[in-house]
């Protein structure tokens, strides 16, 4: 009987043999590729490596691709990685800076002036251990680094607004506090002026034999109810450089403070008079019957006006826009 076996059939199988031999080489290391790059993508942050073969598939090698020291060519997924890292970082300095700024300042900006930046640190540190990745895996993580950027962004900027508005608001507070002692000085000094002069004027009438002492305060009707006060202020702006356009501004001003009563007293604050002085004892600038003469406290009254608003109008602006005076 013939053998089925010929020496065609021998050699064609060796031939079969030794090309599936030659295959194993690259089977293994695609095997390996695709090993390393699922794992790669279900953890998000373990490094990858790609392969790139030698003209010997058998011993197939592998790269790290490189990202910190990217070629005029690389993906623009990558370019925008980097982009992601480097924003990530300037934010994260503008939130330590705008904490440590807050604490200096010592001011209550009405809020904590707390900026977490943890899952902006963490999105970060992803993003940086799968900078070997394909540039096809980075989009997902670059977006989750610029997502964290934009929200600690937007608390720095809210952060950032309270304090210049705290600082703002100290700034005025301070200046108008200075205003109001450097006006309520000079309103001081020309009360005891004229107040000084009054009295000469009052002396040297007494002794030339003059029948009626003149009023420390300046003078007056004697009238203290509110037609008579009103009177009586009219009757002193061309004294103090006003026109009688000023009159009505007057008026308005003290029917809101006192309704021209001479004895108004506010117990809330101590204010009183007609002026509402405050304390009243002020008016004594101005003559020692200040609690019971309306042309006493009207004399200190316009000189304080003079002094701090330049005119009853621009006082009545002021009372208008700030409740006060």
């Amino acid at each position: 009987m013939r053998s089925d076996s010929t020496p065609s059939s021998n050699r064609r199988d060796r031939r079969l043999a030794s090309r599936r031999a030659r295959r194993r080489p690259a089977l293994t290391a695609g095997v390996l590729a695709v090993g390393v790059l699922a794992t790669a993508a279900l953890t998000g942050t373990a490094p990858l490596a790609s392969a790139t073969p030698s003209d010997d598939l058998a011993s197939a090698s592998f790269r790290l691709a490189s990202f910190s020291a990217p070629s005029e060519a690389a993906a623009p997924e990558a370019v925008a990685a980097r982009a992601a890292v480097t924003a990530a970082g300037t934010t994260s300095e503008a939130a330590t800076a705008v904490q440590n700024d807050i604490a200096a300042s010592g001011l209550d900006i009405g809020q904590t002036a707390d900026v977490d930046t943890s899952e902006l640190t963490a999105a970060t540190e992803r993003l940086r251990d799968a900078q070997t990745l394909p540039a096809t895996f980075l989009p997902e993580l670059t977006d989750r680094v610029t997502a964290a950027t934009s929200a600690v962004s937007e608390r720095v900027a809210m952060l950032r607004g309270s304090l210049d508005a705290a600082v703002a608001e100290k700034q005025a507070e301070e200046a108008a506090e200075k205003a109001r002692q450097e006006a309520e000085a000079a309103a001081q000094a020309k009360a005891e002026q004229e107040a000084a002069a009054a009295s000469s004027s009052s002396s040297s009438s007494s002794s030339s034999g003059g029948s009626a002492p003149v009023a420390a305060s300046g003078g007056g009707s004697g009238d203290n109810s509110p037609g008579g006060a009103q009177a009586t202020a009219r009757g002193m702006l061309a004294g103090f450089g006003w026109g009688d356009d000023q009159f009505s501004c007057l008026v308005s001003l003290w029917n809101k403070e006192s309704g021209w009563n001479v004895r108004a007293y506010n117990a809330g604050s101590g204010a009183y008079g007609i002026p509402q002085a405050l304390p009243g004892s002020k008016m004594g600038s101005a003559g020692a019957d200040w609690e019971t003469n309306a042309a006493t406290q009207i004399s200190w009254g316009l000189g304080y006006i003079s002094g701090r608003y330049g005119s009853p109008c621009g006082a009545w602006g002021h009372s208008q826009s700030t409740g006060w005076y």
